[in-house]
């Protein structure tokens, strides 16, 4: 099984969405039909901008609280940068 961490990105909101899911593309689906209360403002214009796999769910949100902890939009555009 996979799972990933991802950070979204809406211009519309200018902001930035760090989560995690086993499905990448459904669950961008799900934010761009506006289905997430967190997200719902920046729908339909979420953008994938990174991602990291996991082999498991349990890491790959370890993962995600960890750039969450951090609470810095200028770490999530390193790692976006850094992934080119």
């Amino acid at each position: 099984m996979k799972a990933f961490v991802y950070i979204l990105f809406s211009e519309k909101t200018d902001r930035y969405y760090v989560g995690s899911t086993d499905e990448l593309e459904s669950r961008l689906n799900h934010h761009n039909a506006g289905s997430t209360p967190s997200t719902k403002a920046g729908a339909p214009f979420w953008v994938l901008k990174y991602s990291e796999e996991y082999s498991t769910r349990s890491q790959a949100r370890k993962r995600e609280y960890a750039i969450k902890r951090k609470k810095s939009r200028k770490y999530i555009e390193w790692l976006i940068g850094s992934g080119d």
